[in-house]
């Protein structure tokens, strides 16, 4: 008498960490990633320190990681962090900010995916376990903006715009960038509000990611 195959032992749930600094928000997403049925999460963090810390105790799969976190780091420098540890969980974003520059940061930093909240439950549940198996997970309009860039011709910085994005890539200031190149601060101030037009971003540390990421810095 034949019996039947066995079936296949269950996969186990994606075990998940939450980072949200809203305590409203973060309850949300308990609750909703609660209904998935095949996700565990193992904790939330309220802070990108505490995301550091927890990823290294608990050891999850996969981050949930929301950019702005308030006081201390922001998700793309606990997102660095937390990438850089041996056996890192991957971390995907989920956030409502969806500038070139915040994408470009966060994936500079390591994050598997980026998603913005405006996204279905159906697809948030799908992106955890498409990066808790290391698979690259973009919104639509995140690919788009991806897209759009590598498809955009190269900006084009003077030979002093390069100088000042070269020392801005070493962490310098505004007095000692001004000090290095032998011009006024003011100077320095007006060559970054044209370097910042050209790259399509607001801050500085927005602008040495589009560099490194568009290979700009010499």
């Amino acid at each position: 008498m034949s019996t039947a195959p066995a079936s296949p032992p269950p996969t186990p749930p994606v075990r998940l960490l939450v980072c949200d600094d809203h305590a409203v928000v973060r309850a949300g997403l308990l609750a909703l990633l609660a209904s998935a049925g095949d996700i565990e999460v193992v904790g939330e963090a309220s802070s990108g320190e505490e995301a550091v810390a927890l990823a290294a105790r608990l050891a999850p799969q996969v981050v949930l990681m929301d950019l702005q976190l308030g006081d201390g780091i922001d998700g793309v420098e606990a997102t660095r962090r937390i990438t850089a540890a041996p056996g890192a969980p991957h971390v995907l974003v989920l956030t409502t900010y969806d500038t070139d520059a915040d994408i470009t940061r966060a994936i500079g930093a390591g994050a598997t995916g980026y998603l913005l909240k405006a996204e279905r439950p159906e697809e948030l549940f799908a992106a955890v376990h498409a990066a808790a198996r290391g698979r690259t997970v973009l919104s639509p309009p995140v690919a788009s903006r991806v897209m759009a860039q590598m498809r955009a011709p190269l900006p084009q910085l003077t030979d002093r715009e390069q100088e000042i994005l070269a020392q801005l890539a070493q962490g310098l200031g505004n007095r000692e960038i001004a000090r290095a190149l032998f011009i006024s601060e003011a100077t320095v101030k007006t060559h970054l509000g044209r370097i910042y037009d050209k790259l399509g971003v607001d801050t500085r540390a927005g602008a040495v990611a589009v560099a490194k990421e568009r290979r700009l810095l010499r």
